[in-house]
């Protein structure tokens, strides 16, 4: 059977994001058991990177929530999937999932969506628009976070015959591993940002959008300089505003109202997230919503840092309070700022050992690996 399957994946862009990974990792996977593996995106970064041999990458407008496009777009689905005799179609965004949904019925496919986020609604327009994520063969939830979330939300959409499970986001711990790293690299980067070193480093990775927590963040670290009454460390807020320039300039101004502006660093991107892990000794996930998995915070684990992370979401599956990092209220501040005093407080004995406590959490729960043999073998079982 596994010979025969040929897997049609849909998203709107391939960045490198959450969903964009599971989507490459799995697409790459694939191929290594057989199967044909297709991608249909619109672009994005992380296209450059797909290996053509393995994987047929088709270009459609599939990120356009334009009605009259997600029709077209569900015609030119159904010749791809009657040309290339697709035996499983699995959509990874609402709109494309609308095409998707449209052209697995016409051509009889098996139909498979990954909920990766929560989906802010406030009406049943968007509540609607939203349940396409539930109207497949076969649901997928990023984390029990997620699961609780559909059937609290979207009950009304889940019939009987639906399988809906958990399947936890992996990444690649081969990649998200501290001794791949040279020591030139290090410096390197540190020189780009121009840090010194003989400060701790904490890193805060993430877009800069308000439920991300920057704003918190900076509260957070004035509390700690008023309470230790000097600058114990360096914070580099990682990651780009997507646009958001009146958020940005309302944290650079927060950053300079409490005299933080040597202490705090705005770094709008970074080529290698693995090696900007390796510099840090600290890594902050200050979400004030729920994350629908945490990426930031497993795969700081995996490189062996300590996280701190709001007690909220997924973050609550993927850290081990105490052993792996720091919970704290999400949305305290007060809190926040007595979770990073304590971390930055250990001593590197303790630091070392709660390090590699979270990279064997990630290698045990959390691997690529594992992620993409789950996924596959729940491909398998919905075509028996």
């Amino acid at each position: 059977m596994s010979s025969n399957i040929k897997v049609l994946q849909v998203i709107p862009k391939l960045g490198f994001g959450g969903a964009e990974t599971g989507c490459y990792d799995i697409a790459h996977y694939l191929p290594e058991n057989n199967c044909k593996s297709f991608i249909v995106t619109s672009g994005g970064e992380l296209t450059k990177f797909i290996n053509k041999e393995k994987v047929k990458l088709i270009r459609l407008p599939v990120h356009s929530k334009n009605p009259i496009l997600i029709f077209f777009n569900s015609i030119f689905l159904i010749g791809i999937i009657l040309f290339f005799d697709i035996s499983i179609v699995h959509a990874r965004s609402r709109a494309p999932a609308w095409s998707c949904l449209f052209a697995t019925k016409l051509t009889g496919r098996k139909f498979v969506t990954t909920f990766h986020g929560t989906y802010n609604f406030s009406g049943k327009i968007k509540k609607l628009y939203n349940s396409i994520m539930v109207r497949s063969d076969l649901i997928i939830a990023g984390s029990n976070f997620i699961f609780s979330h559909i059937k609290e939300n979207y009950s009304e959409f889940l019939g009987l015959k639906k399988k809906f499970l958990v399947i936890f986001r992996g990444i690649n711990v081969d990649y998200f591993d501290q001794s791949t790293k040279l020591d030139s690299d290090e410096k390197k980067i540190l020189k780009k940002w121009e840090i010194d070193k003989e400060k701790k480093i904490i890193l805060v990775p993430g877009r800069l959008t308000n439920w991300k927590g920057q704003l918190l963040l900076i509260e957070a670290i004035n509390l700690v300089k008023i309470e230790l009454g000097y600058e114990a460390f360096n914070v580099v807020i990682l990651g780009s505003e997507q646009g958001r320039d009146l958020y940005k300039k309302k944290l650079i101004r927060l950053t300079e109202q409490y005299r933080l502006t040597n202490q705090i660093k705005f770094i709008d991107h970074c080529d290698d997230m693995a090696l900007a892990y390796k510099v840090s000794d600290i890594v902050i996930s200050p979400s004030i919503e729920p994350e629908a998995f945490g990426r930031v915070s497993v795969e700081a684990q995996s490189m062996e840092k300590l996280i701190i992370a709001s007690n909220i979401g997924g973050s609550n599956e993927t850290i081990i309070n105490e052993k792996t990092g720091f919970l704290f209220e999400a949305g305290n501040a007060n809190d926040l700022s007595k979770k990073i005093i304590r971390a930055i407080t250990m001593d590197e004995m303790s630091l070392q050992l709660m390090g590699k406590e979270g990279r064997k959490n990630v290698i045990k729960k959390f691997n690529v690996e594992k992620m993409c043999f789950s996924t596959y073998s729940e491909y398998k079982r919905l075509l028996n």
